[in-house]
């Protein structure tokens, strides 16, 4: 979507949730419309969880396969859409994050967005390193445990204090915890 759009919209849709407000109103009433928005975000609210935690765990589940959770990602994003949208008081986002719950419309806009965007990643052998045309590279930045790393225990790294300074500890009473700045 250009950008271009988006002041449109931000003056579209306010105007539209106004006349459908008024139209809705003059049908059955204020009370029941408001009721209808109440209840449409706490109806919004038990969707978002329920179908959020599950496609964390689909998520998961390909991440751990080793496959790139893109389809995965793209629900996610459109039920956090969808969620957003049905918090947001009116009944035109209403309809709209209603319907990015459906599964079938949201398989509907995957396709459309996967026409247009490539989704790349660099794979992963057992050691961590991305596995490209050229086969494993290493890794930018330190790294845990490999030849570059030298673990020291307690006893084989001390400390020499800096005589010149203040936190030396030599001062006061000559206790562990006196730090007497000078």
């Amino acid at each position: 979507m250009p950008f271009a759009i988006i002041p449109f919209l931000l003056l579209i849709i306010p105007v539209m949730e106004i006349a459908v407000f008024i139209a809705v109103g003059n049908l059955i009433g204020l009370w029941p419309t408001l009721a209808l928005v109440v209840l449409t975000a706490v109806i919004g609210s038990v969707l978002l969880r329920r179908q959020g935690i599950g496609t964390l765990a689909r998520i998961q589940a390909e991440m751990n396969a080793g496959r790139v959770p893109a389809r995965e990602l793209v629900d996610g994003v459109m039920i956090l859409a969808a969620g957003i949208l049905l918090l947001t008081p009116g009944l035109v986002t209403d309809t709209i994050g209603f319907l990015l719950f459906v599964p079938g419309v949201r398989g509907t806009i995957r396709r459309v967005i996967s026409q247009r965007v490539v989704v790349m990643a660099k794979g992963t052998t057992s050691r961590g390193f991305g596995a490209g045309p050229a086969g494993p590279q290493r890794p930018q930045g330190p790294r845990r445990g490999g030849p570059d790393v030298v673990d020291l225990s307690g006893e084989d790294y001390h400390r020499r204090p800096d005589p010149s300074s203040p936190w030396r500890g030599d001062e006061g009473d000559g206790g562990p915890g006196d730090r007497t700045l000078h």
